[in-house]
């Protein structure tokens, strides 16, 4: 089973692609992850990446597509995959469409306006990697491991703003393109996780 995410910046995108990777056996890639990952080992990648990122703004589709490439010839991959935040443009899905073969598309749609409130008020943990609400946290710290909360450049307010206005130019594009091709699965995200998560479960199995 190879799958793709669709969604906004805070769509519950990472939440979703969990349960869908747990439930099938397929490997959950998650491009943000990734790129995030370089960007703490201070590699040339990541330090090319790390401005662009902070503005809102996407990173090279050959920067990219090179680290796709790679990532899904892991053993891990075998029996498939689900890509969380890639492609990000037509162009990268084309791209895409010359490594490997899509089964279905899940694009989990959810009003700006209730994105611009997820993700601003988003804080991580450092020690731990959990990510919290503001309104759900009590006193700025992590009530996993205790850890001092922080907010990332890239969920600023105004940042956001930019990633959405960002994604409603180049990434919405792919919602007809994957239409046109007969592989998109839409779903209502301003719901519960639990309810979005059965809707998604409800399409991918019929």
């Amino acid at each position: 089973m190879k799958l793709i995410l669709l969604g906004p910046p805070g769509a519950g995108k990472g939440t979703q692609a969990a349960r869908i990777a747990a439930k099938y056996g397929i490997a959950h890639i998650s491009t943000g992850d990734m790129l995030r990952a370089e960007i703490r080992k201070g590699s040339e990648l990541g330090l090319k990446a790390k401005s662009t990122i902070d503005r809102g703004e996407l990173v090279s589709d050959d920067v990219i597509i090179g680290m796709v490439k790679n990532r899904i010839e892991a053993p891990d991959c075998a029996r498939g995959f689900l890509f969380d935040g890639f492609p990000r443009t037509v162009e990268q899905a084309e791209a895409l469409e010359e490594i490997t073969e899509i089964d279905r598309v899940i694009d989990i749609e959810v009003p700006f306006s209730r994105l611009v409130e997820r993700i601003s008020g988003r804080r991580m943990c450092p020690d731990c990697g959990a990510a919290h609400h503001v309104s759900r946290v009590d006193g700025g710290r992590c009530p996993d491991c205790g850890g001092a909360l922080y907010q990332r450049d890239d969920d600023r307010e105004e940042t956001v703003k930019n990633r959405l206005s960002v994604y409603e130019r180049k990434t919405a594009p792919l919602i007809e393109f994957y239409l046109q091709r007969g592989k998109l699965l839409e779903v209502n995200g301003d719901a519960p996780i639990d309810t979005v998560g059965a809707e998604i479960f409800g399409k991918l199995e019929e």
